[in-house]
């Protein structure tokens, strides 16, 4: 990831406090366009406190800052501070990303740094704060000192003090899942929403019944748009939010550990930003870079491996039960190392066989899709799940029904690049055992590419999905996949929080309630959330693309239809960002609509520019990007109401005529009882024209704006 300098602007400014100063003065910082504004302060008993307002219209009141600490003889940090010294910056540069949404990203922000020392004991700590035109990032900084070398934080004490009782789309606490449905309510309201909203049992999460998960995205009644999440998510665990319900105060909530400790740390160190984006206009929420900014540049030089693609899948086929990742149900003869595959009866339903596989490489090709994704190829499917299992697959050997010789020649023959598979079960430590051989694996056959998984409770037992030895370890793989020019799709793991800037090679990652609970249903405005929720810190690979949506026609013990429109699952390819995209369903599936897979067909990866046209969270969002290699337009929508909207076209090249494609909901569409009720339309456009377009609850359309001579 290269950058561009356009311009620095720094000047430092010294405040040195003599040590029988009584009280520090409040520090004032202003954004660049000086719509907000942040207050630094410390109250009388040197507690450190923030406060944030837009446009003269307060986002948090003053908001406690600090650490609590355990087993440490010299107390917490959150008190006993007197302000050392202030420093202020001001940075803007412009950087070019391997990959996004846009070709360059400005990253313009004033800063303001405070150094704080405790009085008893010398203890240093630095807050650093970014303020930009959308928002504000702010972490902790403890510099190599001798009164502070080692200490394990009990607590986060970061306040977000909301000044009032907002609206809130917000998903349940939890350490290792973010798959639920998105409730909408009001701060207060949450407490008596827990019970309702939560999937799984929640005794182990100590939150009260008031734990939220970030990115939390809320409104005020006088229309600001405000959204709490982190950046730079290293080497510390998740955040979560603990609401204060009778005075509207968020909470940071820290993973904790087996232990239930939260954060082991050595000076010098930096944690994660904590970071509030903030605007009068949802569009604006969407459209933020504020936490890929707040990571650092990429570490990797040479980028050129890195290639966004669109891919398809054995895998949908599996999630409906008309196949299986299991080779054989015969568990009594099957373990690890042990097994002579070629002795053990096969079910018949094995998906990852050589001449399906060959299958589906040839619709890849034929259509133009890059990538080939194969789930269940490798032993070890019969017994991986629930049995917590310490070594469960090697990440190397292949079912006797796939050739991996064969496939991969027939493959690179082909033009098709394969996608390689790698459930770990949570098993971590065989993982990480397995990791380099899994990696020369993939080397030697080809793969470019990685999908991982971190399904089941994680081993070491007693860990959790967003602890610190988690996140570090998601972090290892991708450096580990780095040095073999590996790109990553991590599943059920952490949620993103902006490396992708640092680390371009993490693609994407699902981390939240994705396509496959289409089977039973998600809410019709889930994808009208997502982008607000989960989204903020970095692509999902929600796996859109279905077209076929009775799934009984796959496995007749299945008796669930994907509750959805054609124009949803097409709209959300614009809406639901990834540089790895996938067409999800099964090839028979487009061969029989190829009027919506000639969309699916079309739609890039990579775009050079984007434009959020209407935003709602929970109603509607619609989007217009440019593809990379061409001038053609591409524009999505997806709705949890049904509405017509009234597009304009002004983006547009001023002077260019376009040929607008058209596929959205019928007026009469309904996503669950008449969700084939689409059109297909074409007509001449210019930058001056406004397309009339229509879709329903859970639908959807989607647009190609191609350039004509």
């Amino acid at each position: 990831m290269s950058t561009i300098r356009t311009t620095l602007l720094s000047s430092l400014l010294f405040l040195t406090l003599s040590a029988t100063a009584q009280k520090a003065e409040e520090t004032t910082l202003r954004s660049p366009d000086g719509n907000l504004s942040l207050t630094f302060a410390l109250t009388d008993s040197g507690e450190p406190t923030y406060a944030l307002s837009f446009k003269n219209r307060t986002v948090t009141k003053p908001s406690r800052l600090g650490f609590y600490l355990a087993d440490n003889p010299e107390g917490d940090l959150t008190a006993d501070f007197e302000v050392v010294k202030t420093m202020e910056d001001t940075f803007d540069e412009t950087w070019i990303p391997v990959w996004g949404e846009v070709s360059k990203v400005r990253n313009h922000y004033n800063e303001l740094f405070v150094t704080l020392r405790q009085k008893a004991n010398g203890r240093e700590m630095g807050i650093r704060f970014r303020l930009f035109d959308d928002g504000l990032g702010f972490r902790y900084e403890f510099p190599d000192q001798e009164k502070l070398t080692y200490f394990t934080v009990k607590e986060e004490a970061t306040e977000f003090a909301m000044p009032a009782d907002h609206t809130a789309w917000w998903l349940c606490g939890d350490y290792d899942t973010e798959e639920y449905d998105y409730t909408e309510s009001r701060l207060s309201e949450i407490r008596g929403l827990y019970d309702k909203a939560h999937i799984y049992n929640a005794s182990q999460y100590d939150f009260s019944k008031t734990g939220v998960q970030t990115p939390l995205q809320m409104k005020t009644d006088d229309g600001l748009y405000l959204n709490i999440h982190e950046a730079a998510l290293i080497d510390f665990p998740a955040i979560n939010l603990e609401l204060d319900e009778k005075a509207n105060i968020l909470r940071v909530h820290l993973t904790p550990d087996a232990q239930g400790n939260k954060g082991h740390v050595q000076t010098a160190f930096n944690t994660p930003w904590r970071t509030i984006i903030v605007s009068d206009d949802a569009r604006d929420i969407l459209a933020s870079k504020l936490v890929y900014n707040l990571n650092d540049p990429s570490v990797i030089e040479d980028t050129s491996w890195i290639k966004p693609m669109k891919y398809m899948g054995i895998w949908w086929e599996m999630i409906t039960g008309k196949s299986t990742w299991a080779y054989t149900d015969d568990l009594r003869s099957v373990h690890l190392g042990k097994t002579d595959y070629s002795m053990v009866k096969p079910n018949g339903r094995h998906g990852a066989n050589t001449k399906h596989v060959k299958s589906y490489i040839d619709f890849a090709s034929k259509h133009g899709i890059k990538g080939l994704l194969v789930e269940g190829w490798n032993v070890g499917w019969e017994d991986w799940f629930g049995n917590e299992k310490d070594y469960v697959f090697d990440f190397v050997t292949p079912y006797p029904d796939f050739d991996v010789k064969e496939i991969t020649e027939y493959a690179k023959e082909k033009g098709v690049e394969m996608v390689m598979h790698h459930e770990t079960s949570s098993s971590v430590r065989n993982y990480e055992r397995h990791l380099k051989d899994a990696f020369d694996f993939m080397n030697k056959w080809g793969y470019k590419s990685v999908k991982t998984g971190y399904v089941g409770d994680i081993l070491p037992r007693g860990e959790h999905h967003y602890g610190q030895w988690l996140v570090n370890h998601y972090l290892y793989v991708v450096k580990e996949a780095a040095k073999h020019h590996i790109m990553v799709n991590a599943h059920e793991s952490v949620h993103m929080t902006g490396l992708s800037r640092t680390y371009p090679n993490l693609l994407s990652q699902e981390s939240a309630k994705g396509q496959e609970f289409q089977t039973g249903g998600n809410p019709a405005n889930h994808l009208t959330i997502l982008p607000f929720g989960r989204l903020i810190g970095g692509p999902m690979d929600y796996t859109p693309g279905i077209v076929m949506f009775d799934l009984s026609r796959l496995n007749p013990d299945n008796p669930n239809k994907v509750r959805t429109t054609i124009g949803n699952q097409l709209g959300s390819y614009l809406t639901m960002y990834t540089p790895l995209q996938m067409a999800a369903d099964l090839k028979e599936h487009y061969e029989e609509r190829m009027d919506a897979f000639e969309f699916i067909k079309a739609v890039p990866v990579e775009w050079q520019d984007s434009k959020y046209l209407e935003a709602e969270p929970g109603r509607y969002i619609t989007v217009a990007r440019k593809d990379k290699h061409s001038e053609d337009w591409y524009i999505g929508s997806v709705s949890g109401v049904n509405r017509e909207t009234k597009i304009k076209l002004d983006f547009l090249t001023p002077g260019v005529k376009y040929e607008a494609k058209i596929w959205q909901d019928k007026k009469d569409a309904h996503y669950q009882t008449n969700q084939y009720a689409y059109s297909i339309t074409t007509k001449k456009v210019t930058n001056k024209s406004t397309l009339m377009l229509n879709e329903v609850e859970g639908g959807g359309f989607a647009v190609i704006l191609r350039a004509v001579k």
